[in-house]
């Protein structure tokens, strides 16, 4: 059994130690009983921002999506009618990531 770590905690003592000015913005995700990845993402680019691109590439290299996620993230390309730059852009990926993630997952989608 894989156990996330308790990222509602890390992200508040982020924000009492280091952004108090930002603790305000995030408390409606913080206040949710259960912390998706996608509020992580959305939790992330509400402190830091959006980052260089030299940062954001290393960061890349760190990431990793459950298939709850993944489903959701072609959910909002559907939603959105983006192409896999747009979305890649929007989110980002790699545009090579989200056409691995077609691939492996095109049939669970359509259903």
């Amino acid at each position: 059994m894989k156990t996330q770590p308790n990222y509602k905690r890390i992200y508040m003592d982020m924000l009492t130690m280091k952004y108090p000015e930002k603790a305000a913005s995030c408390t409606d995700i913080l206040n949710k009983k259960n912390i998706d990845i996608m509020d992580i993402i959305h939790l992330d680019q509400i402190i830091c921002g959006k980052k260089e691109f030299t940062d954001s590439r290393f960061d890349q290299k760190l990431k990793s999506y459950d298939k709850k996620t993944i489903f959701e993230i072609l959910e909002y390309q559907k939603k959105n009618r983006l192409n896999n730059s747009q979305l890649a852009r929007h989110f980002n990926l790699s545009r090579n990531s989200i056409t691995k993630w077609k691939k492996l997952f095109l049939t669970e989608l359509n259903k």
